[in-house]
């Protein structure tokens, strides 16, 4: 019996019936003990077009209930040598986002002071910001792989300076992350100017656009990211419109021309070995896919980046 929490089984108990937890975990109150935390940010009051990404968390969660403990194609076993639990939603304040991004990042802080890794489930992109301002009190800026449709480096939306698509730009002012070990995977879509693309480039982001990446296999993609950012520790910030509607439609900002599951997954899977400290789900909105499909892509993507987070070596 291994020592470390374990998923419920799905033929131990159906797989419609125990708790709303990721993969079904158990549900702890604290990170204490914890080598990751799932912790969900139900929030989309930060957000500029199609809101719902407030139940992205719970419809994460059900759609996990389907991932088994073990890769039969990569061999990852990641709840033999990590301790997981699932901690909860944050409780956000639905009506200021403001307050909203300050209890965000007080709950990462929590979850860091106990040398836990946070694995979030959004919840809308708004909330990377307070996470990486948690991160750096912690780690110092980091390196930043960044999978989405959109660069967001806004710098107002509506007279705001922080929501979901100004997160990066207010990250790099802040100095929350490297410039030169930025990567930024997968733009694409329609923008106001050059300027959208042009600035991040001109801090020293890698921009790496849809059209770059058709049709090819992301693992060489991989490996170039692995030697750039090599042992500095990095966040890993997954967008869900990443992906071409077509794979994953329930999201806020969708765009076409995205990437594929399989891609997605070389990707992730090509990340291993990296010093992650933390890692987001982001912008997956339950209503625009009564299908479930966007959120069970999106569990899954969160299972494949839970098994390439960094081993604690115990003795």
């Amino acid at each position: 019996m291994s020592a470390f929490n374990q998923p419920i089984g799905g033929n131990d108990l159906a797989r419609f019936a125990g708790p709303g937890t990721f993969m079904r975990l158990p549900q702890v109150e604290t990170a204490a003990g914890l080598d990751v935390a799932v912790m969900g940010v139900p929030m989309d009051i930060g957000t500029s077009w199609r809101s719902g990404t407030r139940f992205g968390p719970k419809q994460i969660r059900a759609e996990s209930a389907m991932i088994r403990p073990y890769n039969i194609q990569t061999g990852a076993a990641p709840f033999e040598k990590l301790q997981v639990a699932d901690i909860g939603d944050v409780a956000i304040n639905t009506f200021d986002l403001a307050d909203t991004i300050s209890i965000i990042e007080r709950w990462t802080d929590a979850v860091l002071s106990h040398g836990a890794i946070p694995l979030t489930l959004g919840g809308d992109h708004t909330l990377t910001l307070p996470i990486l301002r948690a991160v750096a009190k912690h780690h110092g800026p980091v390196a930043l792989v960044h999978v989405d449709a959109h660069a967001d480096v806004n710098d107002v939306m509506f007279g705001v300076r922080e929501c979901h698509g100004t997160v990066f730009r207010r990250a790099y002012e802040e100095n929350l992350i490297l410039p030169d070990k930025v990567w930024q995977i997968g733009l694409r879509g329609t923008g106001y100017g050059p300027d959208d693309f042009n600035t991040p480039r001109d801090w020293g982001f890698n921009l790496i656009t849809a059209p770059e990446i058709w049709h090819r296999s992301l693992a060489p993609l991989a490996d170039t990211i692995k030697q750039a950012i090599g042992t500095t520790k990095v966040y890993l910030s997954y967008d869900i419109d990443s992906l071409d509607p077509a794979y994953a439609p329930g999201t806020g900002t969708p765009e076409i021309g995205g990437l594929t599951p399989p891609q997605a997954m070389e990707l992730i899977r090509g990340l291993d070995g990296l010093e992650i400290v933390g890692a987001d789900m982001v912008e997956v909105s339950p209503p625009y896919d009564p299908s479930g499909n966007t959120a069970l892509v999106a569990a899954n993507l969160a299972y494949e980046i839970l098994s390439i987070l960094p081993k604690p070596k115990r003795s």
